[in-house]
């Protein structure tokens, strides 16, 4: 394999060379999300307290249990009448009671006369058209209309209009909003079967690393990574508990052989590229785990590391936070959209806000910062940062901007795809 290519270019050196074999061995970006995608998992079913499970997804249609509304509903404030007193003429009306909200049934006793009603009560039996108070006035205990003309029925939120006793409200496999909530709460969905979340261990790597609360030393750092994962993969209703080895292989070994059967996910940050201290893509699959891809034709990115065992995914990004940072958003979102069952997200676009040129040959994430354009269009104005361990540059853009492979400029006014995290 060597020989063609160093024929093709003489002047190539070794090192030169060794370079280009590791470009023709990287995956693509559509070659990788398509192996993400391919392999993901149900992770079973769970029964939860209604008020906890926002943004889980439902494994149950919720049904009506009677009619909604279950009886004929008042939906303004006011007076009660019969209509056909009203269309004979009559203005003023004797006011019996009031209906309220809450309260069992009223009958009105005369015909000609009117209950006040409020919101949401029940239409007194022997009624049939709202007046609001702000048509009426109110004295000496009779309502007169100020208006010439109602109509029948007026103001009434009719039984069963909305749903019907036994029909479908909320279809299974939809991602849980304050609606749904609202909709069990009616019908008396006190606990709700939802897709189990993954297991996630989030793994930091390196001995550089140390606690949030330590003061570091002039060759430390704290860590970063771990929580800025952690905080992202939260807002998607994971809870992950996090690790950190140390670069000593046996001891990654010790930790990983017993988190690869406790979880089942594994997020990785750092240890997976070519230097002396990367231990984990040997000792991953020494401990059995299947390598689907490692290294991606990207930037940032490129060492990403995938693979899985019968029970457990790991993904193993790069050390660098942005390239960390990206990878989960654009390749593990998706996945644990797929195995819970959801759809993908509609893919969303942006205008280039200015020329910006990238020699490599690979697919750029581009950071930008996004902003109204014309037609309600998104524009993404690029602030590239100071490279992958620029974590400081993530506060100031919203989303990665995908640009393709293949060319090295990329102008003003073009559309690419974007990847929004804020």
């Amino acid at each position: 394999m060597w020989l063609p290519l160093f024929f093709k270019n003489p002047n190539l050196t070794l090192s030169g060379y060794k370079r280009q074999l590791i470009f023709l061995k990287m995956t693509s970006v559509e070659q990788a999300t398509k192996t993400v995608l391919q392999n993901t998992a149900s992770f079973g079913e769970e029964r939860i307290p209604f008020h906890q499970a926002t943004g889980r997804v439902l494994c149950e249609g919720l049904y009506a249990d009677r009619d909604f509304p279950p009886f004929d509903r008042v939906s303004m404030d006011g007076i009660t009448i019969q209509f056909e007193y009203f269309k004979k003429g009559k203005r003023v009306f004797k006011i019996e009671g009031l209906q309220a909200a809450g309260a069992p049934q009223m009958t009105l006793q005369k015909d000609e006369n009117c209950l006040e009603v409020m919101t949401g009560a029940m239409l007194p039996l022997n009624t049939d058209t709202v007046i609001r108070y702000e048509d009426l006035e109110i004295r000496n205990g009779q309502a007169t209309i100020l208006i010439d003309e109602i109509k029948d029925k007026q103001n009434i939120h009719r039984k069963g209009t909305d749903r019907a006793a036994g029909s479908l409200i909320v279809r299974k496999g939809c991602k849980i909003s304050a609606a749904e909530i609202g909709v069990a709460a009616t019908v008396g969905k006190a606990g709700l079967l939802v897709s189990k979340m993954p297991k996630v261990a989030i793994i930091s790597t390196g001995d550089e690393l140390v606690e949030v609360n330590e003061k570091p030393q002039a060759h430390q750092i704290r860590k970063s990574n771990v929580h800025n994962l952690a905080a992202m993969a939260g807002q998607w209703g994971i809870t992950a508990d996090l690790f950190h080895l140390l670069d000593e292989k046996e001891a990654i070994r010790r930790i990983l052989s017993k988190v690869l059967v406790e979880y089942d996910a594994l997020l990785m940050s750092g240890g997976v590229s070519m230097g002396k201290l990367d231990f984990l893509p040997e000792i991953l699959e020494e401990l059995g785990v299947k390598k689907l891809f490692h290294k991606v034709s990207q930037r940032p990115g490129k060492p990403f590391w995938f693979g899985r065992t019968e029970g457990a995914f790991v993904f193993a990004f790069p050390g660098n936070p942005v390239s960390s940072f990206m990878c989960l958003n654009r390749y593990f979102q998706p996945w644990l959209r797929a195995s819970l069952g959801l759809s993908p997200f509609a893919q969303q676009y942006a205008v280039l806000g200015k020329d910006f040129s990238f020699k490599p040959d690979l697919t750029y994430f581009l950071q930008v910062k996004l902003e109204n354009g014309k037609d309600g269009k998104w524009m993404g104005m690029p602030l590239e940062g100071k490279g992958s361990g620029d974590l400081a540059n993530l506060v100031e853009t919203d989303a990665f901007m995908e640009l393709p492979k293949g060319r090295d400029k990329f102008k003003k006014g073009e559309v690419f795809p974007v990847f929004v995290y804020r």
